[in-house]
């Protein structure tokens, strides 16, 4: 999931390498610094200069600067709360819809949405993410039907998504836009453009059988400029769920569709026509053996320290394969790390995504190291949402919509790929700087 899209040359990724190592967060432009939480990142601050606190709008979860991440956030704010059975507050659902653009897409954040948008300034990652979100609140199918023909309309021919309209596809929005189209039941592997559908997109990005044995079955955020691929961990846990079908939901789907299965991770043979459920299969392995390495946990790209962002989605990912017990390593390590608290404190993006990981691994997020309740934290950032009303009361109200018609919650709708999946897409950037590493 990934703000590359106003993207940048190989030596500007490089440079922009400083400006993407706080927690889920995606690169924007070449003079940005990612806020924690953000899919896009703000601006540099002058020297000396004192933030300026900005009017935030009715409805909206998080006390920071939405700039580059208001429609990130809120999504999974109410993502995360319909998988606690919790109806989110049509303030929070207004806020949402109101950041709509005429064409259908998304943009990180429009302080001011009665002006027209900027067709540059839409994302893929905020249109799928609030697509999911939608989709799971229910009674916007409108809004959820024009995100989706948005993201059709500007697939590109390899069958992947950049960031940005016409940009170069990236494993982790091409992930999350899969989750935008599993969630309104469409079948991803049909949706093609040029020939070429998702899951074409995301093989290309599948180191194979000619890469290092430790490094077959990773996914590179994006090939460099000689096509080199390099393992980034992030988008090959995007893409392990993209693989799956499954996304931040995986908690539901697990208990609908998979049985509460759970099955060892096993590598597999490899081979250099996989289909995506072995690309999936072989994301896994590489995914465990990681974090057998790491101590039940994934390491920032510049190896300073852990990050506990693209730990949270090697779960849901494991998770999703049925890899029950190996989603639970890094899931306790969360609990367990004392800075895991402080990187999600008060940020809702965080918060979500640590909810959803529970949900995907059968935990309390309402106990959340022993005693921490997530959700409460979660909903304490924006308006109060209510618990939903039990199936048969709410199929006797009036006026109730029916899910057939509303979009509304089902197993589908809870893949959200990308997660962040686009929180990870900041961290891409570091490959040209590990690849000097290597050289």
């Amino acid at each position: 999931m990934a703000p590359i899209g106003r993207t940048a040359a190989r030596g500007t990724r490089a440079a922009l390498a400083a400006a993407v190592l706080l927690p889920l967060t995606v690169a924007g432009t070449a003079s940005a610094a990612p806020a924690a939480g953000a899919p896009q990142a703000a601006p540099h601050a002058a020297p000396h200069a004192v933030p300026v606190q900005k009017k935030l709008p009715e409805g909206l979860y998080g006390t920071a600067d939405p700039e580059f991440d208001g429609v990130w956030r809120q999504s999974l704010a109410v993502l995360a709360q319909r998988t606690q059975q919790l109806r989110p507050a049509p303030a929070a659902i207004d806020f949402l819809t109101g950041q709509q653009c005429a064409d259908g897409g998304f943009a990180a954040y429009r302080a001011d949405a009665a002006k027209p948008c900027d067709a540059a300034t839409e994302d893929t990652n905020a249109t799928a993410a609030a697509v999911q979100a939608l989709s799971a609140a229910g009674g916007e199918r409108k809004a959820v039907d024009k995100g989706v023909a948005w993201l059709k309309k500007i697939q590109n021919d390899d069958g992947g998504w950049g960031f940005n309209p016409g940009g170069p596809t990236d494993a982790n929005s091409t992930a999350v836009v899969v989750g935008a189209l599993a969630a309104v039941g469409e079948r991803p592997e049909k949706t093609t453009a040029g020939g070429g559908s998702p899951y074409d997109a995301l093989a290309a990005l599948q180191l194979g059988c000619d890469a290092k044995k430790a490094e077959q079955g990773a996914y590179a955020y994006q090939p460099e400029e000689d096509g080199a691929l390099f393992p980034n961990d992030y988008a090959t846990a995007a893409a392990v769920l993209a693989g799956t079908g499954n996304g931040l939901g995986v908690g539901l789907a697990k208990k609908d569709a998979a049985g509460g299965r759970d099955k060892p991770v096993e590598a597999v043979a490899c081979t250099d026509d996989p289909s995506p459920a072995q690309a999936s299969e072989a994301g896994a392995a590489y995914l465990a053996q990681k974090l057998a390495a790491g101590d039940a946990h994934l390491a920032a790209m510049t190896g300073e320290g852990p990050d506990h962002n693209a730990t949270a989605v090697a779960a849901l990912a494991l998770a999703a394969g049925g890899h029950g017990s190996a989603a639970r390593e890094p899931y306790g390590w969360l609990e367990r790390d004392k800075s895991t608290l402080a990187w999600a404190k008060d940020n809702p993006a965080a918060l979500a995504t640590l909810i959803l990981a529970a949900d995907a691994v059968d935990a309390d997020p309402g106990a959340f190291a022993g005693d921490t309740d997530l959700v409460a934290r979660l909903n304490a950032t924006g308006p109060q949402p209510t618990a939903e009303k039990p199936a048969a009361d709410a199929a006797a109200a009036a006026g109730e919509e029916s899910s057939d018609d509303d979009g509304g919650p089902g197993a589908a709708v809870w893949t959200l790929l990308g997660v962040g999946l686009a929180a990870g897409a900041g961290i891409g950037l570091l490959a040209s700087a590990r690849r000097k590493r290597r050289g």
